[in-house]
């Protein structure tokens, strides 16, 4: 064999990008405008001047052959290849950093932001809660929250645009850390005024009366559980958009409605409801707090899914 030919692995490698020619701050960068989506909000972020990170975008354009975030309104929007890179992107960067010395995460001087979705109607109970928690420990944190889960959701989760979930709804894929932390009693509502229902009730008593719920073409509908086939929907008279709707029409109408009990004795009151135990099978529902695996790693996430466990548990 010729030394020529010997000598072709090593010239190939050798035209692969070389990390040592990488300057790795960039990537830092790129963190912080992906959280943010915006050059102004990530130079405050970073300490930097807005022509220093437009400058690094730039840069970071070229290194990864691709326009990476592009105009949108007031902000910017990445490009797929952007969501793409992020992922792998974070982790790399958290790993680092959990490594460095005295870089333990002081959530007391953090100006970190979170962003969580606390799906409806959960968000009536917890937001508030958690809300107020962390402002107390933790004043600089800064917390965005949403009631709607949609189909991107694990898409979100895997890319930590949305770094926790906590919802009804349990994540199966192997990646996604789902754990428990309440068991909410259901019940039926209706108004005082109702004409026709006395405890005890029976299942053919529920699908008996016209029914309101939470809309079954919402991804992940609160109702939908109980409504799984012909039979069930035809009893359905109203879908509203969240279920503070759907137990005000109750309250003026004949229709019913299946809710948490918390959420039903909240309104019970002023709504002049009454509630019926639930004769179901499925007359409770587990709440999760979730987050994809990649994110655990980090010892701000760390710190924040203990808290929200704590919080939300009790």
């Amino acid at each position: 064999m010729s030394d020529n030919n010997l000598d072709l692995p090593l010239t190939a490698d050798i035209a692969k990008p070389q990390l040592r020619t990488v300057d790795l701050n960039l990537l830092t960068v790129f963190d912080a405008v992906m959280q943010v989506q915006n050059i102004t909000k990530a130079a405050q972020l970073l300490g930097m001047s807005q022509p220093a990170v437009s400058n690094a975008v730039a840069r970071l354009k070229i290194m990864f052959n691709d326009e990476l975030f592009v105009r949108y309104g007031r902000g910017i929007q990445p490009t797929a290849r952007a969501f793409q890179l992020f992922g792998s992107i974070r982790q790399a960067l958290q790993l680092v950093q959990n490594e460095l010395p005295g870089t333990e995460f002081e959530p007391s001087d953090s100006e970190r932001i979170f962003h969580l979705c606390v799906s409806s109607p959960l968000d009536n109970l917890l937001t508030s809660v958690i809300f107020n928690n962390i402002r107390n420990l933790a004043p600089n944190i800064q917390l965005l929250f949403k009631s709607c889960l949609n189909k991107d959701i694990e898409h979100q989760l895997r890319y930590q645009e949305t770094e926790f979930v906590i919802s009804y709804d349990e994540f199966r894929r192997p990646e996604f850390t789902c754990v428990p932390l309440f068991k909410d009693e259901m019940v039926l509502v209706a108004s005082k005024k109702h004409p026709r229902l006395l405890a005890p009730l029976t299942e053919a008593d529920v699908y008996n009366e016209q029914h309101a719920v939470v809309a079954l073409d919402r991804f992940a509908s609160f109702s939908a559980l109980w409504y799984h086939n012909p039979q069930t929907q035809a009893c359905i008279s109203y879908q509203g958009m969240a279920m503070t709707s759907v137990l005000n029409v109750v309250s003026q109408t004949q229709l019913v409605a299946i809710a948490p009990r918390w959420l039903a004795e909240e309104f019970s009151e002023s709504l002049h409801l009454n509630l019926f135990p639930l004769p179901l099978e499925e007359n409770t529902r587990t709440c999760y707090l979730s987050w994809h695996e990649a994110a655990g790693r980090d010892k701000g996430h760390q710190w924040m899914a203990e808290l929200l466990t704590s919080i939300c548990g009790k």
